[in-house]
């Protein structure tokens, strides 16, 4: 017995020590960025390099919020994140509602349905960039938010619908039938009954959906040229090549802010997010 809780108290402690090794080796990096924003011109190379300021300043962050259009970037990001969000999930609450409550004549049907949604999210952009340039020309597209709202919108509509189907699977099938009962259609029982019922898959599904929009490069990229178009993902890189002087401190000043509204998204609101991973794990 004492030798089983021995080998038990090591393999836990061997899983701990590898929780640290991984945190440190992604944490580390986002430190050294944060280190860097807070350095003056005369320590950013500064030898040996010390992780913690000899004195530290908001000057980068300063100079970035007031010198360089960030906070276009910014609200560029919000306004696509929000479009992407509220049309994705339109799309995805009747598509999530026939997979989980209309019968298919083959099981097997469903199942293929599923994995092809999932499928989509295997497509690199990489690969669709370069023609959705060349169709978006021929259509006079290119520097339009609503076609980047439109690849968005095709590229996270499958998983909302798949996140959904998994959570609707879990409210039980009797809601719909007495409303059904109580004279509402279809329409009528996914708007009254349904969506408040499901409120919790569906924000944590918009979180992620936020999260993974707010991060897009490749697209906007390609199909935007024009620098008061970019989102903040494009617009660092725009701001870096702008940029002569020393700006090493500037970058990491911007890099944080970029990342800021995605990593306070994601602290905050976690709760909700496992529960939307984990919801079709158990129906009842």
């Amino acid at each position: 017995m004492t030798l089983w809780r021995a080998r038990r108290m090591a393999g836990s402690i061997g899983i701990y020590v590898g929780y640290v090794v991984v945190a440190v080796v992604f944490l580390f990096p986002l430190l050294w960025v944060v280190s860097l924003s807070l350095r003056p011109m005369d320590e950013l190379f500064a030898f040996p390099p010390r992780l913690v300021p000899q004195h530290p300043t908001l000057a980068a962050y300063r100079e970035v919020l007031t010198g360089s259009p960030l906070v276009v970037y910014l609200l560029n990001s919000v306004k696509l994140v929000t479009a992407t969000v509220i049309c994705s999930l339109t799309i995805a609450i009747p598509s999530a509602y026939a997979l989980s409550r209309l019968r298919f004549r083959n099981a097997t049907l469903k199942s293929l349905v599923m994995l092809c949604m999932l499928s989509v999210q295997l497509v690199s952009p990489l690969v669709t960039a370069l023609p959705l340039y060349r169709w978006f020309s021929l259509l006079d597209l290119i520097n339009s938010p609503a076609a980047v709202v439109a690849v968005y919108v095709a590229l996270s509509a499958p998983f909302a619908t798949w996140m959904l189907t998994g959570f609707l699977d879990t409210v039980p099938v009797a809601l719909d039938e007495a409303a059904r009962i109580d004279g509402c259609s279809r329409l009528q029982s996914v708007i009254r009954v349904l969506l408040p019922v499901m409120l919790p898959g569906l924000a944590s599904t918009a979180i992620l959906l936020a999260i993974s929009t707010w991060g897009q490069f490749i697209i906007p990229f390609v199909l935007l040229t024009r620098g008061n178009l970019y989102p903040v993902s494009v617009g660092i890189l725009d701001f870096q090549s702008s940029t002569d002087a020393v700006s090493t401190h500037l970058l990491a000043a911007a890099a944080i802010l970029s990342a800021l509204p995605a990593m306070l998204a994601f602290l905050v609101l976690q709760r909700f997010i496992i529960g939307a991973l984990t919801a079709g794990a158990v129906k009842g």
